[in-house]
């Protein structure tokens, strides 16, 4: 049984994983809201300490790759502590981007940095499953590092779909199935120093640990294509970066 029709059937019976916990889907949101809550003032410390600096280089050939026309009209979902903006902000192209998150916490610390780095966008509450704008509304949807926390992947991908104009594209940057040889090596860091490293710098280790498992619980590559496909996405594709500790997918309305 392949990893999306095991989601589906999850779905279907009113389950869903938590990291590698099973639980009723009606309380995942909760608990990532919690474990977001705890985290948001050191989200970005974390972050640098558990990619060793390689989530700023990621974010930034993530925005580089988009090729936007001027004035294009951006979402961008689970923007969190809010990289990705000031990244597409830096382009200079008079984007109008949107700065959303469905986490209140996460949001008003991404307010504080924009504000920092001089950018003026505006900062909104959205649920990636529900999500209050139009159809037809944008030119491209980024979300970096945010699907695998959604509960219903499936209804968030339909959503965005939904709110593209056509000929706009979904460009995703999540982490993904590591290369085999390295994977070992990658388990080790991942389970063993990570979840120290968050009881050490955000006195949390309960957290990054879910983090760490909600990383392998997530669809792999071809997976996340497949589901993308199945919502309507043409042209869809992806490409690893890291030896695919992380990928770039991407897909078009047409």
């Amino acid at each position: 049984m392949n990893q999306a029709l095991k989601e589906r059937l999850m779905i279907v019976n009113n389950k869903t994983h938590f990291g590698f916990e099973s639980v009723n889907k009606n309380i995942k949101a909760k608990k990532v809201k919690d474990v977001f809550e705890s985290v948001a003032t050191k989200y970005d410390l974390m972050n640098s300490l558990m990619s060793g600096g390689l989530h700023k280089i990621w974010k930034k050939y993530f925005t580089q790759i988009l090729s936007l026309k001027n004035n294009s009209k951006i979402l961008d979902l689970a923007s969190g502590t809010g990289d990705v903006c000031i990244e597409l902000s830096n382009q200079n192209k008079n984007f109008q981007i949107f700065h959303t998150d469905i986490n209140i916490k996460m949001l008003e610390q991404g307010k504080i940095k924009l504000i920092d780095h001089g950018k003026i966008i505006p900062s909104i509450v959205c649920d990636a499953e529900k999500i209050p704008f139009p159809s037809n509304y944008f030119d491209c949807i980024t979300i970096a590092f945010g699907l695998r926390n959604v509960t219903n992947k499936e209804e968030a991908l339909s959503e965005m779909y939904r709110v593209l104009s056509p000929g706009g594209k979904l460009v995703i940057l999540e982490f993904s199935k590591i290369w085999g040889p390295l994977s070992k090596i990658y388990d080790g860091f991942s389970f063993n120093i990570l979840p120290k490293l968050g009881k050490i710098f955000a006195k949390d280790e309960s957290s990054y640990q879910y983090l760490v498992e909600s990383i392998r619980m997530h669809p792999d590559q071809k997976t996340l294509q497949s589901m993308m496909q199945n919502q309507g996405f043409d042209n869809t594709g992806f490409q690893n970066l890291s030896g695919g500790i992380v990928a770039i997918h991407q897909g078009y309305k047409f």
